[in-house]
């Protein structure tokens, strides 16, 4: 009996034991399909293709920049701080390979969460901020053509970019003998060099088009642009031939951006290849290898006939290749909006006309910037849930949301979010560095604005800041190069600083320089001198600043455009900018305005050309006009565009490209373009 009832526990044992490693093998199942897999990171979403193209929507121009307001109170700069003794920079954490956005699970869910997500947010349109997220920034145109080509190219300047391998779209792109102009809603090209050989060789009519912008890329012309156009709804049939019909309310106003890639081979005879159509505005782009990345912002909603619903709208790319986004694909942060706006990314091989576009769409906000490095994207929004936690007696601050966006040929990936204390001013206030990101902010508070400079590793966590830069003031303009960041705050005068950022988590000042006036950009003229274009009182200032005594830099040269009023667009378009140290050449566009005098020729605008060096700083060697007192108004002949092919100078406007010898600026040539 004792062997029997051994027997039967042993064999009880033995069922239990199996019984219980298949539960606990069913259990690691359920954990791992509910509590790792939603959170692999995402490959480009699938590209469904339907049978009839989407109905499609556009971008628009970068505003000047104000300009600055200038309290009374005299300023009292800060007591620089110096960084504590040098510690080992921390080694970059790991990017987590997934993303904690959250996705709707269908169409009902997405619109119940816009409904509840506007109507909380509505009763905050009153606040001051409340303008800083209405509308983002946006980033800032038969004969063989061969048998008349140079034996070599010759040297040529090339867009004024951030980031070297990564390029940005301009209305005026050069291959060093061939010029791309965009003039309005039509695309010049132009044989350029050698001069005696300068003619338009074709054009491109786009047609109902604004803000439009080109790559070049070996043979291939790529143009992006917004079109934009209007319908009416709830036009009862009697009234569509009345004329009270021609003007009835509401309408709906959509918006749509394209990429046209054309094949130029044969610089006279322009082939479109690629079209992609995306309701949406264009808000930036970057072009790296074959692939050209576009942002596109578009509100989600639009009202609906019945004036009290609304209609959701999703994302939809059209032409060569047709794809629906579905609400399943769109990711999201949970916090309410006024207005909801929704971002996508989508990635064009402009070389291989049959790869078909891929996409990632988010509802973020409205994105009012962006910096690009080789591998990664970041897109900052402006955070609205503060103004919850205002009216919720929560801290009063500025907060700005910022993903990273891995970017691997056709690959996009949201990797990342995080947020910062105050607003990004532009692309120059980021940077990626040694897989740390840095990010210079102004921040509104209860007691005034104050400056931070940001340290992010690959997750976007905070690893190290600086906070409480000179009060009382804002960013006007951040450059970063290495281990420093230079940093220009106004109200009176110009805090230039320069601060410490190798130890990503202690940066610290270094030195400080103040001066009259404020520097809107900043250009590196080499590792230990910086290059500032802004303004002193009501007039254009070039600065050089020489960083050799980090602890105490100084203002080696200026040059001050004298008038009643002068400024440069580089203030707020720096790809008008033209520099070239080894030819000692700085060119930009100037407007010159003596208001107080009543007689033609108050008005001046063209270009200036300097010679620059550390031993004469800022010498003018000359101007450069593409108008005369008849038409010193005329928008058509502003000279927005400045570079070089061998020794000609070529300065480009709507209506004209002009060339002049680099050295002596005698007139060569001119093109007219209209």
């Amino acid at each position: 009996m004792c062997l029997n009832l051994q027997r039967e526990i042993k064999r009880k044992t033995i069922t239990y034991g199996i019984g219980a490693l298949f539960l606990a093998l069913l259990l690691t199942s359920v954990v791992y399909n509910y509590g790792v897999q939603n959170n692999v990171p995402l490959e480009p979403a699938a590209l469904p293709q339907t049978d009839n193209p989407p109905e499609a929507s556009i971008p628009f121009e970068p505003e000047p920049a104000p300009e600055p307001t200038i309290p009374s109170e005299p300023y009292t700069p800060p007591e620089p701080s110096f960084p504590p003794e040098p510690t080992n920079p921390p080694e970059p954490s790991a990017p987590i390979e997934f993303s904690n956005l959250k996705t709707f699970s269908s169409q009902q869910e997405m619109e119940n969460f816009l409904k509840i997500g506007m109507e909380e947010a509505k009763q905050f349109q009153t606040y001051p901020e409340f303008s800083l997220f209405e509308s983002g920034q946006r980033e800032s145109s038969a004969q063989d053509a061969q048998s008349l080509a140079p034996e070599a190219t010759p040297e040529y300047s090339t867009t004024n970019i951030q980031v070297e391998g990564v390029d940005e779209a301009d209305i005026v792109k050069s291959d060093g003998e061939f010029l791309y102009v965009v003039s309005g809603s039509t695309i010049y090209i132009l044989r350029a060099y050698p001069t005696n050989q300068a003619e338009i060789l074709s054009k491109i009519e786009l047609d109902i088009t604004y803000g439009a912008q080109i790559y070049v890329n070996d043979d291939k012309l790529v143009v992006l642009g917004n079109s934009n156009w209007f319908y009416t709804y709830g036009i009862r049939e009697e009234m569509a031939v009345t004329d009270s019909a021609l003007g009835i309310w509401p309408y709906m106003y959509n918006e749509e951006m394209f990429v046209r890639v054309y094949d130029v081979s044969d610089k006279t005879d322009p082939i479109l290849s690629r079209t992609m159509l995306v309701n949406g505005t264009l808000s930036g782009s970057r072009m790296i290898g074959d692939y050209v990345y576009v942002v596109i912002n578009q509100p989600i909603i639009q009202q609906s006939n019945n004036e009290t619903d609304f209609e959701v709208i999703l994302p939809q790319i059209s032409g060569d290749h047709v794809i629906e986004v579905q609400p399943d694909e769109i990711r999201y942060i949970d916090v309410p909006d006024v207005y909801y706006r929704l971002t996508s990314i989508v990635a064009v091989n402009v070389m291989n006309d049959t790869k078909t576009p891929t996409y990632e769409a988010f509802l973020a906000g409205q994105t009012t910037n962006m910096y690009v490095s080789l591998n990664n994207m970041y897109l900052v929004v402006p955070n609205t849930n503060i103004w919850i936690l205002r009216d919720m007696g929560g801290e009063l601050r500025d907060e700005t949301l910022i993903y990273r966006i891995k970017l691997d040929q056709e690959k996009i990936i949201v990797m990342a979010e995080g947020s910062v204390s105050g607003f990004v001013l532009n692309q120059f206030s980021m940077d990626e560095y040694n897989s740390f990101f840095r990010v210079a902010t102004t921040e509104w508070t209860i007691d005034g604005s104050i400056n931070n400079l940001i340290v992010l590793n690959m997750n976007l966590s905070v690893v190290g800041k600086l906070e409480g830069l000179a009060e009382g003031e804002r960013i006007y303009s951040a450059r970063f190069m290495g281990d420093r960041c230079y940093l220009v705050t106004f109200r009176q005068i110009d805090p230039f600083f320069v601060i410490d950022v190798a130890n990503p988590t202690e940066p610290a000042i270094l030195g400080y320089l103040k001066i009259p006036g404020f520097s809107g950009y900043l250009h590196p003229y080499d590792e230990t001198y910086i290059i500032g274009i802004g303004k002193e009182d009501s007039n254009l200032k070039l600065s050089l600043f020489d960083v050799t005594d980090v602890s105490a830099p100084t203002e080696n040269a200026k040059y001050v455009v004298e008038a009643d009023w002068s400024e440069s667009m580089v203030l707020w378009d720096p790809k008008a900018f033209l520099f070239d140290k080894t030819k000692q050449l700085l060119a930009l566009p100037v407007s010159v305005n003596y208001y107080q005098t009543l007689v033609p020729g108050t008005f001046w605008q063209g270009a200036y050309i300097f010679d620059v060096s550390l031993d004469q700083g800022f010498t003018l060697e000359g101007n450069i006009t593409h108008r005369n007192l008849l038409d010193q108004f005329d928008g058509g002949l502003e000279v927005r565009r400045m570079l070089y092919i061998a020794n000609v100078l070529y300065t480009i406007s709507d209506k004209l490209v002009k060339m002049n010898d680099m050295d002596s600026l005698d007139f060569i040539d001119q093109v007219k373009l209209s």
